[in-house]
């Protein structure tokens, strides 16, 4: 008779090319699957409606799929310290295997899982899978994790990349005493997003489950990804991946993905699509970037990495800061990429520095502010991933430059030069003139009639003293050292 052996799944929603399934299937045939639905994670207030209804979704599409290989995947809503515990006792797991995640809460709840199972005398066995690296191989030549992206990605580029992981083909079912022990033990049927208090009805920009994202990479690489350097930055064009949220849930693996790149290097014809394949590497390697830094600075989590923005003054305008939140800035742009979010659970990527970098530099509001609006609307919502962007945007974190500011006009110009994107998400400005729409200058008789609102600030004005409160701070920060 075969061990059982237990497989935690967290943010690896799948069942191909998952290193950790992959070794408890070698460990033994006789694998089950977990989920917990971690009431720290779900009860917490910055959690998006769309993100709890793409991993349901998610968790839906990978239960099928182990009924399809003779598996089972139990769902838990319990803190993972007790249940997961709980669920392998009850089995008499002889082994528990799970991927590693860079969040710091994460790191709490994992040695706290792994004490009790060793109290329970059962084996753990742990690998990395989301990264491409483990934050342990990719550091300077001192053997510091860097801090710079440019340093980090000629490491990272450099060294060879793993093959996929084996699918998981086959594995031994439960018996009726083992299936009953797993239902004393907790487990329940799969809720919906609704049942735990999440209401998202709108269309996703992808469908849930490792089916769906695989056909969106397929699509991508045998098109998109050919001009993917000049298209990336258009977001009324269709020119990036849309894979955020299938790699923040792990329904599809970063070895996958790295495969199609190969793949598609091999087809390609010219060096020019070479050149743009590179560059969605070097977005997967952004990716990584910011989960290493996490890694090695979870502070960043709470706060700024610069210190001039640890204790920066911000203003905090409750007034500027709803009208952001709500697309009514009064700059086309801005409020565009805020209704896109909104309604769609999305952003594209240009948008999301565009609104980061005018909320703070000129709002004038705390960029953790922003973070958490993020995160409470978007279904892609990676703490990681949204951190480092917005730290990127605000200058507050791991970026050589000590100051960018976007200006919404020029930024609309040249990503938006048809204003075709602004059009799709402010219907009522769809009769401005172009010129007008994408610098914002609209004029008062054409924004009443329109019910869209005057500009909440001037942008040059909010520029020039947000540079000086900046180097006022700078100044203090360097006289307390």
């Amino acid at each position: 008779m075969s061990d059982l052996v237990l497989f935690w799944h967290r943010r690896d929603l799948r069942i191909s090319d998952n290193l950790g399934l992959a070794m408890a299937r070698q460990r033994s045939p006789k694998v089950v699957s977990v989920f917990c639905l971690d009431p720290n994670i779900l009860d917490r207030d910055d959690v998006a409606p769309a993100r709890v209804t793409y991993m349901i979704g998610s968790l839906r599409s990978l239960q099928d799929r182990y009924a399809q290989v003779g598996g089972q995947l139990f769902i838990l809503n319990a803190d993972p310290r007790q249940g997961v515990p709980q669920l392998a006792t009850a089995l008499g797991a002889k082994a528990v295997f799970f991927n590693w995640d860079v969040e710091p809460y994460a790191h709490e709840r994992d040695r706290a899982v792994i004490s009790a199972l060793n109290d329970a005398k059962i084996e753990v066995t742990t690998c990395w899978d989301q990264l491409l690296h483990s934050p342990e191989e990719i550091q300077s030549g001192s053997g510091a994790p860097y801090t710079v992206y440019s340093p980090f990605w000629k490491n990272w580029s450099s060294k060879s990349k793993a093959e996929p992981a084996p699918d998981l083909k086959t594995v031994e079912g439960l018996s009726d005493r083992e299936l009953a022990e797993a239902q004393s033990a907790g487990t329940i049927a799969l809720p919906t997003a609704k049942e735990l208090g999440f209401v998202w009805d709108n269309p996703l920009m992808l469908d849930p489950g490792e089916q769906a994202a695989q056909e969106r990479l397929d699509e991508f690489c045998s098109r998109a990804i050919a001009n993917y350097r000049d298209q990336r930055n258009y977001p009324a064009q269709l020119g990036t991946s849309l894979l955020s949220a299938a790699l923040k849930f792990g329904v599809i693996g970063v070895r996958t993905l790295w495969a199609a790149t190969v793949d598609a290097t091999k087809q390609s014809r010219s060096d020019e699509t070479k050149e743009n394949i590179r560059v969605w590497r070097q977005e997967i390697a952004w990716r990584e970037f910011y989960q290493h830094a996490l890694y090695f600075f979870p502070e960043l989590a709470e706060g700024a990495y610069r210190k001039v923005l640890k204790t920066f003054p911000w203003e905090n305008n409750e007034t500027y800061f709803q009208a952001w939140c709500d697309g009514k800035t009064g700059y086309p742009i801005v409020d565009a990429a805020m209704r896109q979010m909104n309604e769609t659970g999305w952003m594209h990527n240009r948008c999301r520095m565009i609104v980061a970098s005018f909320l703070t530099k000129d709002l004038v509001v705390d960029y953790r502010l922003g973070e958490k609006y993020f995160m409470q609307r978007l279904y892609d919502g990676d703490l990681s991933a949204n951190n480092g962007g917005w730290q990127w945007s605000t200058s507050s974190g791991m970026d050589p430059k000590p100051l960018r500011i976007f200006n919404p006009a020029s930024q609309a110009k040249k990503f938006d030069p048809d204003g075709e994107y602004i059009r799709e998400w402010l219907p009522e400005l769809r009769r401005v003139e172009t010129e007008h729409l994408i610098a914002g200058k609209i004029d008062d008789d054409e924004r009443d009639r329109a019910g869209y609102p005057k500009p909440i600030i001037d942008h040059v004005v909010q520029q020039r003293k947000f540079k000086e409160m900046y180097q006022q701070q700078k100044q203090i920060t360097t006289e307390n050292g």
